[in-house]
């Protein structure tokens, strides 16, 4: 039985991280669909790709997920960990088919604190390091959206006296270079989340013995992601790419560069991060850079809230799934 329930952790990581994949194809590529700087087919296979081999990238991420939600990963059953990814894959479902772009990151985090709440309690959970992940998925759209305005300030300025079809003409295929940059940074932030759920559970379970990620573990979740990608999530790109604000050339690339390097900062910090939100924040500070009211703030608020609901719902869904899953394995 035990067999059978790590192989259920595992296909259900995997399933996370495919979801995860196709729920946040718009991070990377939803600027420059929607200035066409790149045909839709052509951006996702790009994406996909990238995302592969961001996943690969390294494993300082993973072992923050693995090692900071819990005290101790023999606190936790793999019926616990089934029925938290149940919860972040419930939700990633639903706001995909309602087109709301939200953070996957924030489910995870939600589907964990839940259904260890319900099987083990309070005292199981490691609250610095919740706190820890916490502050940086409320952080980083912040600085996102910051930084999107400084660096779209800076280009208002360096080609103030530049004709705007001749500036777009440039940024547009500029562009490829930033989304690419991030497609790859969202490879090596994301994928890992997946990565430290299948290492925690293979720790608790015996079958490793220090919080390492194995090869196989590695592979596997970026091809999760990467295929995942590759399926694409024309709801959220469609969001993300026209309804917060009308991008142009220029102001996608300087959302895509901003995002990249807020993702990949964090990844070298080893912190996890919502890139749906470090997306949406960028795109915030750049169209605030241009004017105020540019920005869509009635879609900025709908996004907000899917955001404030993630984890309070998901971790509901997932103590009900540990439930089930729990009558069903006793």
């Amino acid at each position: 039985m035990p067999d059978m329930l790590i192989i259920g952790v595992v296909v259900l990581a995997l399933a996370f991280d495919y979801v995860n994949g196709f729920h946040d194809t718009a991070n990377a590529i939803a600027t420059s669909v929607s200035t066409r700087a790149l045909t839709p087919r052509v951006a996702v296979w790009m994406a996909a790709g990238l995302n592969f081999v961001g996943a690969m990238y390294s494993t300082g991420v993973a072992k923050t997920i693995g090692g900071d939600l819990v005290k101790s990963a023999q606190m936790v059953t793999q019926e616990t960990i089934m029925a938290a990814m149940v919860g972040a894959i419930a939700w990633n479902l639903l706001t995909w088919w309602l087109g709301i772009p939200s953070s996957s990151s924030h489910a995870l985090v939600g589907g964990v604190v839940g259904a260890v709440l319900v099987s083990r309690g309070a005292d199981a959970l490691n609250f610095d390091g919740i706190l820890k992940i916490v502050a940086s998925l409320i952080l980083s759209p912040l600085v996102a959206m910051a930084v999107g305005f400084a660096i779209m300030t800076l280009i208002f300025w360096l080609f103030r006296d530049s004709m705007p079809t001749r500036v777009n003409s440039r940024f547009k295929r500029m562009q490829i270079i930033s989304a690419a940059m991030m497609a790859f940074a969202h490879g090596s932030n994301d994928a890992q989340k997946a990565m430290g759920i299948i290492t925690l559970a293979l720790l608790s379970s015996g079958y490793i013995s220090v919080l390492e990620v194995p090869l196989w573990v590695k592979i596997a979740a970026a091809t999760a992601m990467g295929l995942g990608t590759a399926a694409g999530g024309w709801k959220i790109i469609h969001t993300m790419g026209s309804k917060i604000f009308k991008l142009e050339p220029s102001s996608g690339f300087a959302a895509d560069l901003n995002s990249s390097i807020v993702v990949f900062g964090a990844t070298l910090m080893h912190l996890p991060v919502s890139t749906t939100h470090v997306v949406s924040g960028s795109i915030m500070g750049v169209g605030t850079a241009k004017r105020i009211h540019a920005v869509r703030w009635g879609v900025a608020q709908q996004m907000l809230m899917a955001w404030v609901l993630t984890i309070p719902s998901t971790a509901v869904v997932s103590a009900i799934a540990y439930k089930i899953i729990h009558f069903i394995f006793s």
